[in-house]
């Protein structure tokens, strides 16, 4: 499910325009984390340990509501709060035992909970820290593991993984990005009940978890004909027809009105041996444009660089809605101007950085950079795939499987995005919407095939996975009201 994603600049505008009721919101804050670990852990010996910060404060009331149901817990403290500060507040409150923060404490304890840093930390972890924490026998974090940025997903020093995090209010752009996904556990999201007119200051913001809600899809009507419902043309190679077919089968099976193949004539036959369905015409690139029903066009999979030099331009120049992928990302390599005019690229980070230049420790920003050059959106492929549109807005996709890291698994998605296009959808709600149908297809192959999938396994499976985004966004809805 879609949600927007709280940046740690939000939360320091969250605590100014709550500081009159921040008691009662850190109060709620360690009572609702404190039920969270109820929730999903026996009782056990518990070691709670505590910052300076907010943070801390947070893992003192934790600790209260923890002793309160009976469970032995003990606070190690980093450091002690500030005077009159909220966490001083708050740490004495806490009348149980007080023990060193050494790592021989955290080996005792059956769990330890993260309570030293919050998301907004930007300096390296110390080694006293990193070493009590690599001692613990499983970890807890509050808001995110001590360590991880919470805007940028990476690690100031060594983060030890969690069974859990528990996240105040909303996920931060860092439990999702890696390598702070794959540390944070479970992300389990906790209500503050902050006011509504709080809230609604963070309603604009750019950054959301790829999700249904993003992108409602177009339903079938009973007027519905193929044209209504889009076409998608490819242009197909001379040599490496599979990638150019794994397309055209893409956007046939999620929906797509009509599927075209435009290819060299001495290669027309092959396209039509290799898939009787498809739809393959040889007419010049400059005819095929005339038609202007042809609006939506996927180029570059399957091509090479001369075969992009003869196709991309001619598209650019007919203002028809492109998608750039594989040779057409090749072709353009080091000169990114070159796609100015395209609808969508959907680079892995190999073709991103050569296109780019390297990327720095900050993807999202990267990301966001590129897709404000280029005009266009830019699909920053992997496990926590980016969606960035030129007016700042990403989605940080993890809705998918390791099983899709197979070759043609890209060309699948291509096909996908131009069949959004052209069923109407803005370029960054396609893009949105065909990455996450992608990994949906994606685990429902994988779990028929026990794991390991062949870029064929998609195919039945979109037609399902668009129809469980659909009722994705129609229970969201119903709850909401």
């Amino acid at each position: 499910m879609s949600q927007v994603l709280l940046t740690p600049d939000d939360t320091k505008l969250m605590d100014r325009a709550m500081a009159p009721i921040l008691p009662q919101v850190m109060e709620r804050a360690g009572m609702m984390a404190a039920r969270t670990v109820c929730q999903h852990i026996r009782p056990c010996r518990v070691l709670v340990a505590c910052g300076p910060g907010n943070n801390g404060g947070d893992g003192y009331v934790l600790a209260r509501y923890l002793a309160e149901r009976g469970w032995p817990v003990s606070v190690a403290v980093l450091h002690p709060p500030g005077g009159g500060t909220l966490a001083e507040m708050m740490a004495q409150r806490w009348q149980g035992p007080v023990v060193a923060f050494t790592a021989e404490e955290a080996k005792r304890a059956d769990l330890v909970i993260d309570a030293v840093f919050g998301a907004g930390m930007n300096r390296p972890l110390s080694e006293v820290v990193e070493q009590f924490f690599a001692a613990a026998r499983q970890i807890i974090a509050i808001d995110v593991p001590s360590g991880l940025d919470g805007a940028t997903g990476a690690c100031k020093g060594r983060v030890a993984p969690c069974l859990m995090t528990v996240a105040l209010i909303r996920k931060r752009p860092g439990h999702l990005l890696e390598p702070g996904r794959s540390l944070c556990g479970d992300v389990v999201c906790v209500d503050l009940a902050i006011p509504s007119a709080v809230m609604e200051g963070l309603a604009d913001s750019a950054l959301w978890e790829n999700g249904p809600a993003l992108w409602p899809l177009p339903v079938q009507q009973a007027e519905d004909h193929k044209y209504k419902r889009g076409v998608v043309s490819l242009c197909g190679g001379a040599a490496m027809h599979g990638a150019a077919l794994f397309a055209f089968e893409a956007a046939r099976h999620v929906g797509a009105g009509l599927v075209r193949l435009t290819v060299p004539d001495e290669s027309a036959l092959l396209y039509r041996l290799a898939s009787p369905a498809a739809i393959v015409d040889t007419l010049p690139l400059e005819e095929a444009l005339k038609d202007e029903r042809r609006h939506v066009w996927v180029c570059g999979p399957g091509l090479g660089k001369e075969e992009v030099e003869r196709t991309l331009p001619l598209l650019l120049r007919a203002h028809r809605k492109i998608v750039a992928d594989a040779g057409a990302l090749t072709w353009a390599a080091g000169h990114p101007e070159l796609l100015r005019g395209v609808s969508v690229i959907t680079p892995h980070m190999g073709e991103f950085s050569r296109l780019f230049g390297p990327c720095e420790e900050n993807r999202l920003e990267a990301v966001q950079r590129a897709s404000n050059q280029l005009g266009a959106v830019v699909v920053l492929k992997g496990a926590d795939t980016l969606i960035a549109a030129p007016d700042g807005r990403v989605a940080v996709n993890v809705h998918a499987t390791p099983a899709l890291a197979v070759a043609g698994a890209g060309d699948v998605l291509s096909g996908l995005v131009g069949a959004f296009l052209a069923a109407g959808l803005p370029a960054w709600e396609a893009a949105a919407a065909a990455v996450w149908i992608h990994g949906e297809a994606g685990r429902r192959a994988a779990v028929k095939k026990g794991g390991w999938i062949v870029p064929e396994d998609l195919f039945g499976e979109l037609g399902v996975a668009r129809s469980a985004a659909s009722y994705a966004e129609e229970e969201k809805l119903y709850w909401q009201k």
